[in-house]
Parts: C-alpha cells; sequence; structure tokens
C-alpha cells in the first residue's frame, strides 16, 4: 500500500475516483429513489407523509390518461425533429464536405471558416434569427421580415413547430457532419476511387459503391451524436415551440420540475438518461461490429479533384450565399429588431435606441425597463456569467488536467479505466436531466451539506462537472503526447511532483492545457439548458435573463441580449484560436 501511493498518479486516481463517483453516480441513485418518494409539494395530492414510497409518478407518466399529452405526444415529437435534424445536418454538413475535400470550389478557407459559424454561436441564435424572418401576425400579433418585403404571410407550420425546429437545430449540428465527414474525406487513399475510375466506374456509382462506405463511421458517429444532442435540447424546441403549444420531451421536463409534479419530472429525466446510455451502446456496437476500417494507407494520397467547370463559380456564389445566411444574417436580424418601436414595422420613423440606451420604456412597452446598456440586470447577469464561466472553467481544467495526467500515467489499470469513464459519464447526461439531478441532490440539506438550491456555488459545481469531459479529454490528449521520459528526467535529479508539473509538463504542453481551460469557459457562457432549472432572479445569468426576456415577450431586449452574448462568445473563442492555435476547421479546408 505504502509502495502505490508513492506514485503521484495513483493517489489522482483515487481522489478522482471519490470525486467523481459522488458528482456522477450518486446522484443518480438520488434521483432513482426520488422517482418513487413523496415530495413536499406532491404530499397534499397524494395524502401521503414526505419521503414515502409511491409508484404515482411513474403511472402519471406512463399510463395515466393525461400520460399522451403529458409525455408520450413530447416524446414523438422529440424523435421526429430529432431525426430530421439529423437528416438535414448530415445532408448539409456532409454535401459540403465533399465539395470542399473532393472539387476545386473556390474560396475554400473562407468558407469552411464560415461554416463553423453556427456552431460557436449559441444554440438558440438561428431559432431567434428564424422568427425575427419567418413569424407571422397570426401568432403574438407582428410579422417577420420576409412578410414586411414581400407582404407574403409565413403559414404557422413554416414559422413554428416541427418543421423550423428539425430544421435550426440541423443547421446548428450541421459543422458535426462537416469536420467528421470532411477528415475522413481529405484523409482517405485516392487509389480506391482511382481504381475506380481505371475500370471505368462512373461518378455515381462510385459515390454509392466507395465513397459512403467508406465514410459510413463517420455518418454513424455523427448520426447518433446529432440525434443525442438534439433528443436533449431545450433553447430552441422553446422559442420555436411554444408560440403554437409544439411540446417536446425537454419542455416538459421543465414544467414539471419548475411546477409541483417534481416526481413526475425526476422519472422522465431518468428516461432520458436510459435513452442517452441506449445511444451510446448502440453507437459502441454498430462502430465496434468492425474493428478495422481502413481508408488511409501508405500509399500516395493525392486527391483527383472533380472538376466543376463552368458551374464553379455559381455553386461557389450558392454555397457562399447559404452559409453568409446561417452564420452572420442572424446578426443582422438580431441588431435590426432591437433598434424597432413597434414590432413588425420596419420604417426609419420607428427606429429607436431606447432599448440600449434609453432610461424608461414605459412609454414602448410597459415594463419600464431602462435600455440594456443602463439596465442593472444585463451587468448583474453578466458579472454572474463571467464569474461563472470563469470558476467552471479554473475548477474543471485543472480537474480534468489530474484526471488526464492519472489516467495516462495509469493506462492499463483498472482504476484508471473506471475514471475513465466517470470523467466521460457527465458527457452522455442530456443538461436537463442532469440539472435535475443535481436540483435533486442538493436541493436539501445532506448531512453535513446544506441545502444548495438558488446558490451561486450550485451553478459552479454542475458547471464543473458538466465541462469536465472536455477538459480531460484535453488533458488525456496532451499528456498520451508527451513521453515518460521527461518527467522521469526530472525525477531522477530528484525534482518533486509538483516543480516537474509546473517547470516540465504544464510549460511542454502549455496550448493544450489553456484550450482545457478556455473551452469550459465558451460553454459555460451560452449555456441555458444546464442553468435554467437552478437559476433564481437574484443569481440569474446572461442565458436565463435572455430566457425571461423572450417569456416576457420583450423581443426588442431578448434580441439585443443576444446579439451581446453571440459577440462575447466570438470574442472568446476567437481569443482560444489565437492563445492555442487550435481551430476545429483547420486541416479540411483549403
Amino acid at each position: 500500500m505504502k509502495s502505490y501511493f508513492k506514485k503521484p498518479h495513483n493517489i489522482i486516481l483515487v481522489v478522482m475516483f471519490v470525486f467523481l463517483a459522488y458528482l456522477t453516480l450518486f446522484p443518480m441513485f438520488s434521483m432513482v429513489k426520488d422517482t418513487v418518494t413523496v415530495h413536499v409539494s406532491e404530499a397534499r395530492r397524494l395524502k401521503l407523509g414526505v419521503g414515502a414510497f409511491t409508484l404515482d409518478h411513474w403511472m402519471k407518466v406512463l399510463f395515466d390518461k393525461n400520460s399522451l399529452q403529458m409525455f408520450y405526444r413530447p416524446f414523438i415529437n422529440s424523435l421526429v425533429t430529432s431525426l430530421a435534424a439529423c437528416f438535414v445536418s448530415l445532408v448539409f454538413g456532409g454535401t459540403f464536405a465533399w465539395f470542399v475535400t473532393r472539387t476545386n470550389l473556390r474560396w475554400k478557407r473562407v468558407l469552411s471558416a464560415l461554416f463553423i459559424f453556427p456552431y460557436i454561436m449559441p444554440s438558440w441564435t438561428l431559432a431567434l434569427a428564424w422568427i425575427n424572418i419567418f413569424k407571422n401576425s397570426l401568432v403574438g400579433g407582428s410579422q417577420g421580415l420576409f412578410t414586411a418585403v414581400t407582404g407574403i404571410v409565413t403559414p404557422n407550420w413554416f414559422a413554428y413547430g416541427a418543421f423550423p425546429i428539425s430544421l435550426v437545430t440541423g443547421l446548428h449540428y450541421a459543422p458535426f457532419a462537416y469536420i467528421m465527414i470532411g477528415g475522413i474525406l481529405r484523409n482517405a487513399d485516392a487509389n480506391l476511387e482511382e481504381a475506380a475510375q481505371l475500370l471505368g466506374t462512373t461518378r455515381r456509382r462510385m459515390l454509392f459503391r466507395i465513397t459512403i462506405p467508406m465514410i459510413m463511421p463517420a455518418v454513424l458517429s455523427t448520426f447518433l451524436l446529432v440525434f443525442s444532442s438534439a433528443m436533449s435540447a431545450f433553447a430552441v424546441p422553446s422559442f420555436l415551440g411554444l408560440p403554437v403549444r409544439y411540446q417536446v420531451l425537454t419542455m416538459q421536463l421543465y414544467r414539471t420540475m419548475d411546477g409541483v409534479a417534481p416526481g413526475q419530472g425526476f422519472a422522465m429525466a431518468l428516461i432520458m438518461i436510459l435513452l442517452s446510455v441506449g445511444i451510446l451502446a448502440f453507437n459502441q456496437r454498430v462502430i465496434g461490429v468492425r474493428k478495422n476500417y481502413t481508408t488511409v494507407t501508405g500509399k500516395s494520397s493525392q486527391i483527383a479533384l472533380v472538376n466543376l467547370k463552368k458551374s464553379r463559380t455559381l455553386i461557389s456564389c450558392i454555397l457562399l450565399f447559404l452559409i453568409l445566411m446561417v452564420s452572420l444574417f442572424p446578426l443582422v436580424t438580431f441588431a435590426l429588431e432591437s433598434l424597432i418601436a413597434v414590432p413588425g414595422v420596419y420604417t426609419l420613423d420607428n427606429m429607436t435606441l431606447a432599448f440600449w440606451i434609453g432610461r424608461d420604456n414605459g412609454a414602448i412597452i410597459t415594463s419600464g425597463e431602462p435600455g440594456l446598456l443602463l439596465n442593472p440586470a444585463l451587468w448583474k447577469a453578466l458579472w454572474n456569467s463571467v464569474r461563472l464561466s470563469a470558476t467552471c472553467a479554473i475548477s474543471a481544467g485543472t480537474i480534468g488536467f489530474l484526471v488526464g495526467y492519472g489516467i495516462v500515467r495509469g493506462k492499463g489499470t483498472r482504476l484508471s479505466r473506471i475514471v475513465d469513464s466517470l470523467a466521460f459519464f457527465p458527457y452522455l447526461i442530456p443538461a436537463m436531466a442532469f440539472s435535475a439531478i443535481y436540483l435533486s441532490m442538493f436541493s436539501v440539506r445532506r448531512l453535513f451539506i446544506p441545502s444548495l438550491y438558488g446558490s451561486f456555488f450550485i451553478l459552479a459545481l454542475i458547471g464543473t462537472v458538466k465541462y469536465m469531459p472536455f477538459a480531460s479529454r484535453s488533458g488525456i490528449n496532451s499528456m498520451m503526447q508527451l513521453s515518460n521520459q521527461i518527467e522521469e528526467a526530472g525525477e531522477i535529479i530528484g525534482i518533486g511532483w509538483f516543480k516537474r508539473m509546473t517547470q516540465l509538463v504544464i510549460p511542454i504542453q502549455k496550448s493544450s492545457f489553456v484550450s482545457g481551460y478556455l473551452l469550459p469557459f465558451i460553454s459555460c457562457m451560452r449555456e441555458l439548458s444546464l442553468f435554467v432549472l437552478l437559476c433564481t432572479p437574484q443569481n440569474r445569468v446572461l442565458t436565463t435573463l435572455l430566457y425571461y426576456y423572450n417569456e416576457k415577450g420583450w423581443s426588442q431586449y431578448s434580441n439585443g441580449l443576444n446579439l451581446l452574448i453571440v459577440i462575447i462568445v466570438i470574442l472568446v473563442n476567437w481569443t482560444v484560436n489565437r492563445t492555442t492555435g487550435a481551430s476545429i476547421d483547420k486541416g479540411i479546408g483549403g
């Protein structure tokens, strides 16, 4: 035992096992317990004591006369929109990846950078832009930019509901398909397709018999990744579904957890988690069937690009226009919508800066709210967002580095594999369900830990655990690139572990470790689903303040605040790229 704990990585693994087990597995058991016990808000209705055993929550969710409206219909809606989003992301992202890697398309570097833009921005950005452009007077009483310019009133199914939710979600996650499929297409052995060309195979037959089977692992991974993310999405379905009462499972979870039936909410959250774990198992089974899927060999990979000939400029311009509409045009709509006094009227005499710098908008909106830049609520939420993001980045980055160090140095041991799985587990849990778990666990006093609900600490804690997988992956990758000999040389001459870390390991892999800190910061700044259940009016962050404005119907405030969030996220992301040199589209375009 003494010899075992002389090695620093063993101490780290044991400490991280206890820490992660308490913050990932124990909350799961707590939530399972809450699905079969009576809560304070339910005691009078169930006529049972608080903490008593009951199956009423499961009966209400699965077998009650209202189950169709409360669970099954939102569940089916979630499945439909998630599958449709997968189709959109694969078609749009995969087609763009083929054009960039397999043709002589113009402006590849610019198009590649712009295509990643929608994923850098918060997920609801495109949803708000869609509303700004295509909303109709049938719902809400104001018209969108499209109707104002053309005079054509968009139907409800086009402006709200399943169609825009699927399209917007698919466009947001299309960069996944572009990155994964584009990477395989770029690195694949060109001899596979050249041999088919020598045999006289047509382009169409080559596409379906060689190219598509070759990228199938990336297609399956993208499909399952997008499906899981779309199933757990809350902001996009909320913005585009609520106006026509189109409910998905995350919206029902929010309604039950925020109301008087938390037990039913915990039951739905558990179903979401089981579905997520099932998706992961299916992913491992499908992709793991063929252990070897070799597409890169030692031979030349000089790819003969498809010559688009006379259509080269036309196709390049069409793609540039589409990508600009998805990436930059939404920002224009946010700025425009934040300046109009009466929604739906796009004239110069209806423009005003009152929603930005006005001291009292009571004459325009009956709230009496000051403009955003003079609003104490905005600056308080901004401060909360910055300090929360910084706290989560520092804690998640440090823990992720230690986890990565322990896993790599203890590679091959059972404890290393267990800690690796526990560190990745929070990524599999939908954000809304994860929030429900922590609400269940920390909303009451447990032993020496008081109730944390409504505190800044619970937000920092859940953010740290949720974003730790990003930092741990970064730590593992950086440590795997670093030879043991460097650290062993320092150990031989008597340098202590802490000094070895600060003087040798961290300086060598500085850029990777910085990414492990900055990526959680970016993710936390744009997060809504994780915090919407746990934030109170006293500790609102920018994203929950935006959701509050949107619920109130204050479109000018919500658009202006969304523009500010997007600008902050873009600036931070630019700082990440400038500091670390990392770019998620690097190596694909051009």
